[in-house]
């Protein structure tokens, strides 16, 4: 499918926001852009969608920490379980995605990890979020900073054991959530380092110095901020506080307002500015349904009020949608949109290492692009160029 995209808002451009800009998309790709006053003269023809005013071009949200949605998780190991996923989730505005894995039975993080093998050769279409790879959360955690991951099957950090799923995936694990203060942590950091997998510290009780070594391990991000780590305290930094200080650490944000109050939000951007940032949802399969009770892990999840919760009050992951964090963010720490969207769209492109083809509106790359309303609304969604979601606003 060929389109012309005609822009009478405005546009988030890898270095701009530009006001009026046509977009040409050509299997797939970004094949031209420009100044709408420029439009050349054999697009004249080709099919057009018209930009309300008020509405904004963006590129498409990466989502590295997502377990579920619409009903389907990553654990449930099926081919339906990850195209539910990758149909639901343009609506939202989200056009690739990491599948995540949760501490359970080594079956079924072998399951989960075949799968998702299978579905990136077999099954990666366009129209849909694409899979990149996978983040496997668990089980090299501590279990004093479990948080909703099962106690049961927690284990200490193994080279041998990921090193069976990495062949399993078909290498597709990108992203690892480790503990490195756990036996072998250390080691293991080093391991996915030179491997060329993102070492990810979280769930994790690591004091100052233990952040440390980690980072000089070759440690580069840290999962769901302030979520299942050792907190600052003025003493001792903790996980939380490192994350803060290290330059080099990428860290994750769940920017619901229920994981993280608006004024922490505030905090982390005054600290680490924007480019140190990636929203994600760390969404469940209850993400896109009504209340109820729905599993995570082999536990009863209890859904309701826009919270995730245990029996015991822990917080599930959550039922947030990517636009939804965008505006979060933005109403919390008074930020551009366009710096809002860097933290969904540029910064895990960058981070995942797919940035020469996502994760910006720029010539040559992926056409995945999402276009807001004027309240964070996704009316609109391309996947690879071909129409994911569309919320009836365009021909």
């Amino acid at each position: 499918m060929s389109l012309l995209l005609i822009v009478h808002g405005q546009a988030v451009l890898a270095t701009s926001v530009e006001e009026s800009i046509y977009i040409f998309i050509e299997q797939g790709k970004i094949q031209e852009l420009g100044p709408l006053s420029d439009l050349p003269i054999h697009l004249k023809n080709v099919k057009k969608i018209e930009i309300p005013l008020g509405h904004t071009v963006v590129p498409g949200f990466i989502d590295v920490h997502i377990h579920g949605a619409a009903g389907a998780d990553t654990m449930d190991g099926s081919t339906e379980a990850l195209t539910t996923m990758a149909t639901a989730l343009p609506a939202e505005g989200t056009t690739s995605f990491l599948p995540t894995t949760i501490t359970q039975k080594y079956e079924n993080i072998d399951q989960a990890l075949r799968n998702a093998a299978d579905y990136q050769q077999n099954h990666n279409d366009s129209g849909k979020a694409e899979v990149l790879g996978v983040h496997l959360e668990g089980p090299f955690i501590n279990p004093k900073r479990k948080g909703a991951q099962p106690l049961e099957h927690i284990i200490d950090p193994s080279i041998d054991l990921f090193k069976q799923w990495q062949e399993l995936s078909g290498g597709s694990i990108k992203i690892v959530t480790v503990a490195p203060e756990m036996a072998n942590g250390l080691e293991f950091v080093r391991y996915l380092h030179k491997t060329d997998v993102i070492a990810s510290i979280g769930h994790s009780d690591s004091i100052y110095e233990e952040m440390e070594q980690a980072v000089q391990a070759g440690a580069k991000q840290v999962t769901h901020l302030f979520n299942g780590m050792r907190g600052i305290h003025h003493r001792e930094p903790g996980v939380a506080g490192s994350a803060l200080l290290f330059k080099e650490l990428m860290a994750e944000l769940i920017a619901d307002g229920i994981h993280v109050r608006p004024e922490m939000m505030k905090l982390v951007i005054n600290a680490k500015g924007t480019d140190g940032m990636i929203l994600i949802t760390d969404a469940m399969r209850a993400k896109g349904l009504k209340d109820g009770i729905y599993d995570l892990g082999g536990q009863d999840v209890s859904v309701a009020n826009g919270q995730a919760l245990l029996a015991d009050g822990t917080l599930a992951g959550s039922i947030l949608k990517m636009n939804d964090s965008i505006k979060n963010i933005i109403n919390a720490a008074q930020i551009s949109l366009a710096e809002a969207v860097k933290m969904a769209s540029a910064n895990p492109a960058k981070q995942l290492n797919v940035y020469d083809r996502k994760g910006s509106i720029t010539i040559g790359k992926d056409a995945d692009i999402t276009i807001l309303s004027e309240d964070y609304l996704v009316t609109f969604t391309l996947c690879r160029g071909e129409i994911a979601f569309n919320r009836g606003l365009y021909e």
